[in-house]
This record gives C-alpha cells, structure tokens and sequence, in this order.
C-alpha cells in the first residue's frame, strides 16, 4: 500500500488531497500546527476509507516542526504534498518583516527541505512523486505572497528537469481562487472576487492527480485559470504589476 504525506492536512486543499489519496487506498501521514484538528480529521478518514493514518503535529515555521517531518520522510513515503501556506491581510512594505519571514519560511525553506528530505528514498525505490502546491499568483507580480509561490514554481520546475527519472515526478499545483478556509484564516476580504472565478477543492485535487499521472511539471487547473496565466505572460511585467496592485490577489 503506497503512503502520502500531506501538509496543512486539516483543511483546504491538504484535507481534498487526503480525502482523494485515502479513495485511492493510500496510507496517510498527516501534518498540521493543530493536533486536535488532526486527531480529529485521521479519525474521520479511518472511518470512512478504512485506510492506515498517522498524525505528526508540527509547525513548518520552525526548525524543530520542520525536523520532525524530515525525520518521517526519511523512513520513505510514495508521495509527498506539500501543502502548508498563508497569506497576509496587507501587502509589501506595510506587513511585518517578521510575518514576512515566517511566510518565506513556509513557502519556500519547508518546501525545500521536505522535497530533499523525501527524494533519496523515491530514489531507492525507483519511484514516487512530489506536488508542491504553489498559485496563480506565482505568474503575477504583487507581493511576498506572489513571490514566494513564484519560486515554489521555479523550483519545482528545476527540480523534476534535475532527478532525471520519469519514475519521480516533480510538479507544482497553481491553482487560483478555491474555496477554502485560506482567505478567512488571513483576515482578507474575499467579497469582491467574482463567483466564477471559485474553484471547488475536490476539483482541484482531481485535476492535479491528472496532470501528475501525465507528468507535467507545472499543473493550473481550470482551463478559466489557464487562459489568465496565458494572458499574464504576454502583458508586461510593470502593467501586469499596476493591475496586480489595483485588484489584489
């Protein structure tokens, strides 16, 4: 029975991945800040899917959470999901450096570390897949936020191009607006954005584990979302920035 370990598993796109993974007979090992939310989630998922689930409470902005998790993904897992993130209420310059940092962190030092931590093992066994959950936001200049899932791209780009083994993917999900608990946890106002712009979780995970099983290095699903980041790359990058300014992210 293969094994995932998911990231920020309690909610959002984490808990759609687990649900999903657990349909598909995976064992789980679950990570989040909130260990009651977790007992609570790995509960729910034995229950219905009848699948193994370990919980590992961890907090990916320090470097004790960060281990914790290092030292589970040394024992060898199939798939790895790194799902974790946050988004600030305001915007460069105005937010705290030390938010700023914490993000940075998150987004991309655990993101890192994780994926080195679990590539030897899919090396030794000649297989296994990491998605790193990135946005649409990567593909526009705005702030920190923007910035930091434009490198979680890159990276993840570099990174497949670099293991050399179609048996070990690498792939960065962008997805745009999903509703989830993202915006109301980081105290943004999401009223304004239109309805067809939402996307549905469970969609976006189904769409992921396709594009992953076709071996694309970068998945944006939704073909609404794919025609935007079409467009935002031909723009120019300060005209793409002014309108990132004015409708936010």
């Amino acid at each position: 029975m293969p094994t995932a370990l998911i990231t920020g598993a309690t909610s959002g796109l984490g808990a759609a991945f687990a649900r999903r993974l657990a349909a598909d007979a995976f064992s789980l090992v679950l990570v989040s800040r909130d260990a009651l939310r977790l007992a609570q989630t790995a509960d729910q998922l034995k229950l219905r899917y009848g699948v193994d689930v370990e919980v590992l409470p961890a907090d990916l902005t320090t470097d004790e959470g960060l281990a914790r998790v290092e030292s589970r993904l040394h024992d060898g897992v199939d798939l790895l999901v790194n799902n974790a993130g946050f988004g600030h209420p305001g915007s460069f310059p105005d937010v705290p450096v030390e938010q700023e940092l914490r993000m940075l962190k998150l987004h991309c030092e655990a993101v890192l570390r994780l994926t080195l931590a679990a590539l030897p093992g899919m090396r030794e066994r000649d297989r296994g897949a990491v998605v790193n959950v990135a946005s649409v936001a990567a593909f526009f200049a705005h702030n920190t936020y923007s910035a930091s899932k434009a490198w979680v791209v890159n990276f993840s780009e570099a990174a497949a191009a670099k293991v050399g083994n179609p048996r070990i993917k690498v792939m960065a999900l962008c997805p745009g607006f999903v509703r989830t608990e993202f915006h109301q946890r980081a105290s943004m106002d999401s009223s304004g954005i239109p309805g067809f712009l939402w996307l549905k979780a469970d969609n976006v995970v189904r769409a992921a584990m396709r594009d992953l099983a076709l071996g694309k290095p970068v998945s944006v699903p939704d073909l609404r979302y794919k025609a935007i980041v079409a467009v935002g790359r031909l723009v120019p990058r300060g005209l793409q920035s002014r309108v990132s300014a004015t409708i936010g992210r």
